[in-house]
């Protein structure tokens, strides 16, 4: 009777997240026991479809950068129920010292970036909010409520706190946001269907891909455009630093300048898309911000670079303009 019962919990399971299709044996509750079209349904949720590389970027650009910033703060500690004033401190940092820093360093050289700002993030640091608001040149994107895991999240919940964000950030900003940074990168099941539900325009969460795309779902077209991200072009697996774990940054600022200098350099020759995700408590410190203006000015020195917002750049790709 327990064996039984707990079959019937992870069918049940199953069909919640989409994987019910073709299952059809009891004892198929194990991934190597599912069948192909179970396996097909399942990676079917949110799949690359067609390059969205344009013949031309705007003004003749070889490529196009989006500069990223997840601006988490206290956010993660929070999701963790890590309620360690010395862990907030590190998200503080952030909003105290490296935004300002940041946007400093982006007034210098004239450039948009795209941040990506949990809804919880928005209120406890409105003021910083409405300074990058101000400079009329950067994004704000959604990145959660409060940083949570979307795959560990049922369907409703996950809508809930979706709209719930966006809400929130369009009242605190004045302008509705038109793509997405799931926390995490984490991408549940149901996140395409929630952010064509939202009339989002684009995600920036996935990997499979250096180029933008259109993501399929179900075997579909979908509409939203994808600007993928990669941990190579992160700051957390370089920078990143746990107290308790096994997290330690072992690199040089300038070393992991060389790798991301050759990531652009080559997007560059391909004439496609140089997406960068950085986190303000990470990158925001003295040295690191030395390297990120060091690439800045090695970007610049390249002819026909176009610096532009995850928006803008998903904008230009979704009207199919060719030039």
């Amino acid at each position: 009777m327990k064996k039984h019962l707990l079959i019937i919990i992870a069918a049940a399971a199953l069909m919640s997240l989409g994987l019910g299709i073709g299952f059809q044996k009891s004892q198929e509750t194990q991934p190597w026991d599912w069948s192909m079209e179970t396996v097909r349904a399942a990676v079917g949720k949110a799949r690359a479809g067609k390059d969205l590389t344009p013949t031309a970027w705007p003004d003749g650009a070889k490529v196009a950068v989006a500069l990223s910033f997840d601006f988490d703060a206290e956010t993660n500690a929070l999701r963790d129920k890590d309620l360690s004033p010395g862990v907030f401190s590190q998200g503080e940092y952030a909003a105290r010292v490296a935004v300002p820093r940041i946007l400093a360093l982006l007034d210098k050289y004239d450039i948009p970036a795209s941040f990506f700002v949990p809804a919880v993030t928005a209120l406890l640091h409105e003021a910083e909010l409405k300074s990058i608001v101000s400079k009329k040149r950067h994004e704000i994107g959604m990145h959660g409520w409060i940083h949570e895991r979307n795959s560990q999240l049922t369907e409703d919940e996950e809508r809930e706190l979706m709209r719930r964000s966006f809400d929130t950030l369009t009242e605190l900003t004045g302008k509705s946001p038109t793509g997405i940074r799931t926390p995490s990168w984490d991408f549940s099941q149901a996140t395409l269907k929630l952010i064509r539900e939202l009339g989002l325009i684009y995600d920036s969460s996935l990997m499979a891909d250096d180029r933008p795309y259109e993501l399929v779902e179900d075997g579909k077209a979908s509409g939203i455009v994808e600007l993928p991200v990669e941990w190579l072009c992160d700051d957390y697996p370089y920078f990143g630093f746990s107290r308790y774990g096994s997290d330690r940054p072992h690199i040089k600022p300038m070393d992991v300048f060389e790798i991301w200098a050759e990531e652009f350099r080559v997007a560059y020759e391909e004439r496609t898309l140089f997406v960068l995700t950085m986190h303000p408590k990470y990158i925001g410190h003295r040295s690191r911000m030395a390297m990120l203006e060091e690439l800045i000015r090695y970007m610049l020195s390249f002819k026909h670079v176009w610096f532009a917002t995850h928006e803008d750049i998903a904008l230009y790709v979704k009207s199919g303009v060719q030039r």
